[in-house]
């Protein structure tokens, strides 16, 4: 079973969800997504695993998301996931995907569903 974690090792709750998977038996690939962010067609992919809508990944709390006006409710759904791919800060995480489906690590625990 292939599993990938978008990983930000400064994050507690990113460095306790790849914990609790190594806990798990699981190896994922960590991917740092602040190096190495997805593509637009890669994030667009991921909301849908999750099952939410692109302004339900973003963080609110990053500098990212007052400067861009990201607050704005007319803003599409594809300008919002370009801006993440841009500013991949504004992605919430960690995100772990595996077998077509994803989940964030918010709480941690809640990436087992999907193990």
């Amino acid at each position: 079973m292939s599993v990938e974690i978008y990983h930000n090792p400064r994050c507690s709750k990113s460095r306790a969800t790849l914990a609790l998977l190594e806990e798990n038996n699981v190896t994922p690939d960590i991917r740092l997504y602040l190096e190495n962010p997805p593509t637009a067609e890669e994030l667009t992919q991921v909301v849908a695993q999750l099952g939410i809508t692109p302004r339900q990944l973003l963080r609110k709390g990053e500098a990212e998301y007052k400067d861009n006006n990201l607050a704005d409710d007319s803003l599409s759904d594809a300008r919002i996931i370009e801006l993440m791919v841009e500013f991949p800060r504004l992605i919430e995480r960690p995100i772990v995907i595996t077998a077509g489906q994803a989940r964030i690590g918010r709480p941690p625990e809640s990436v087992l569903e999907i193990l």
